[in-house]
């Protein structure tokens, strides 16, 4: 790996804080992604047994919709007496920083929107069964939101935990390295240095000392 740096000691001080500052960065990061890994992991568990009631729902909800459409034939007119509803809210919460979706759906007293000459137990059944399906929808969008989000999150935090990684932590590491290596040289070279200087002051001083004596 290239290392483009001055070898000065105030650059080795700098590079080894940016180090460690890479490396407590990975950390985070790689923990941040471990329990958005745990928290999707659960969601998806959750989903998958909502949807398993849903279709239960609308399965037998369908199935009563069916048999009261034989006793009285089709349903519009019961249909529309069915009231919109607006109750449904959103909020957002923050998990690891990851802002994800509240889905709320009003709570309603429930009432039977059609009279009891007009209908029957099969009608009332279905009503009952797909106000059931449309809470567990609710519930549902608001899940596999979640997943999604979180699932996207995941993606970023990995790429950024490999970049510390495989890319910041090695260059720095390599820019350590050869700070070091070239000090030590430099240290080296300068023993090296002192010691000839210190030969030949020896060996200067002897020969005048041997030229005093003669």
């Amino acid at each position: 790996m290239a290392v483009n740096a001055v070898p000065t000691k105030g650059n080795l001080i700098a590079t080894k804080k940016s180090l460690e500052l890479a490396k407590v960065g990975y950390d985070l990061l790689d923990r941040k992604r471990n329990i958005l890994i745990r928290e999707m992991m659960t969601l998806m568990d959750r989903a998958s047994t909502i949807q398993g009631e849903i279709d239960s729902n609308y399965s037998e909800a369908y199935l009563a919709l069916q048999r009261a459409n034989v006793v009285f034939g089709l349903c519009d007119s019961l249909a529309e007496a069915v009231p919109v509803d607006d109750g449904l809210t959103i909020d957002y919460r923050s998990v690891m920083g990851v802002e994800i979706p509240t889905v709320r759906l009003e709570e309603r007293p429930l009432t039977i929107p059609f009279g009891m000459y007009t209908s029957n137990s099969m009608i009332d059944e279905a009503y009952l069964k797909f106000q059931e399906v449309k809470r567990l929808t609710a519930v549902l969008a608001e899940v596999e939101n979640c997943v999604y989000r979180l699932a996207d999150a995941i993606k970023k935090t990995q790429k950024r935990a490999n970049a510390l990684k495989n890319i910041m932590i090695p260059k720095f590491e390599a820019t350590v390295k050869y700070i070091t290596d070239a000090l030590d040289e430099k240290d080296r070279e300068e023993f090296s240095r002192l010691k000839v200087i210190k030969a030949q002051k020896n060996s200067k001083a002897k020969r005048e000392a041997e030229a005093a004596n003669a």
